[in-house]
């Protein structure tokens, strides 16, 4: 967002009706990852209403409701711009925390107004709701962009989501849409019947439970990761197939250890993947407009963010925290 504000002729200017807390959130207020430029203002899974366009723009409107997820910024020239990679561009410009290119810091959705590039404006479909539907921005595409990437689409495999939180949850309902069977993995027994009866899982394996674990060796086709804390990947190496997928997508503070024999002994691949360019990530919203996926949400407003993040650093969220910025006070 340029600092300015100023609505360039190639530029999109919105008011900000929700955005969403996601984890990357916390990691940067915190310094979690390292290299957090303050101030600081985060929010990058963005949900508004058109306010005004520039004279080049075409493809949005005054009225329009729109997104804006986890990039503001690319190149526009390089071999990942080119195939619609911006998310990979070595000048990729982020949403918040990021020098724009006219040298000012770009701020997050925790504000009312933003201008953009209609580049990187995405159209929200009608029939998605704009608060439930504002963290697919970030968490919907997370999980949409590896799957797809890594073939695992094929309906009646079999896929196990690590973690089930902000992205676990999304990924289990994406899952479902690609007619997938599906086990949430999880540390914690007493999120078994939520997995199940509310959001569609087929089964639920506690990862602290050996024999549950013993059993379950070797069953699975691919493994989505959604775990950002520090954990061991061995056991879960264990649970896939022979030719078995695991993909990275939580971001741990420290590196993770990686085993090699599981890997070479069952030809298996440990990938990871990050958010997803501008055109599959409206391919998502799409998607997920199609099939009825939204996050499951607690609606707050911004006087009550210290708070999120506290709870968010304890996972004491079901499953993602959504701001509701048009009726804050700001």
């Amino acid at each position: 967002m340029p600092s300015s504000m100023e609505n360039g002729e190639d530029d999109v200017t919105l008011k900000i009706l929700y955005c969403g807390v996601c984890h990357s959130d916390l990691h940067s207020v915190k310094n979690g990852w390292g290299g957090a430029k303050y101030p600081l203002v985060p929010g990058h899974e963005i949900v508004g209403v058109v306010t005004k366009v520039g004279s080049s723009v075409k493809k949005f409107k005054v009225g329009d409701h729109v997104g804006v997820g986890v990039i503001v910024g690319s190149c526009t020239n390089c071999e990942n711009c080119k195939q619609d990679l911006e998310n990979y561009c070595p000048k990729m410009i982020l949403t918040y925390g990021s020098t724009d290119h006219d040298g000012t810091m770009t701020y997050g959705g925790y504000s009312d107004i933003m201008v953009a590039h209609q580049n990187f404006v995405l159209k929200f479909p009608d029939n998605l709701p704009l608060d439930a539907g504002a963290p697919l921005l970030c968490a919907g595409i997370t999980v949409y962009s590896p799957m797809k990437y890594y073939g695992m689409t094929e309906a009646g495999k079999h896929l196990g989501v690590v973690g089930l939180g902000g992205l676990g949850h999304v990924a289990v309902k994406i899952g479902k849409a690609f007619g997938l069977k599906v086990t949430v993995i999880s540390t914690s027994p007493k999120k078994e019947k939520e997995a199940i009866e509310k959001l569609g899982a087929d089964s639920f394996l506690v990862s602290r439970d050996p024999e549950k674990m013993k059993a379950a060796l070797g069953t699975i086709d691919y493994i989505v990761d959604t775990v950002s804390a520090v954990h061991p990947l061995d056991p879960l190496l264990g649970l896939l197939k022979t030719n078995g997928k695991l993909v990275q997508v939580g971001l741990p503070e420290k590196p993770l250890e990686l085993p090699i024999f599981p890997l070479a002994l069952g030809r298996k691949l440990v990938g990871g993947s990050n958010i997803g360019g501008l055109k599959e990530t409206q391919e998502m919203l799409d998607f997920c407009a199609k099939h009825n996926i939204v996050a499951d949400i607690e609606l707050i407003k911004m006087d009550y963010i210290n708070t999120a993040m506290e709870r968010l650093s304890k996972a004491d969220v079901h499953y993602r925290f959504v701001i509701d910025v048009a009726n804050s006070s700001l």
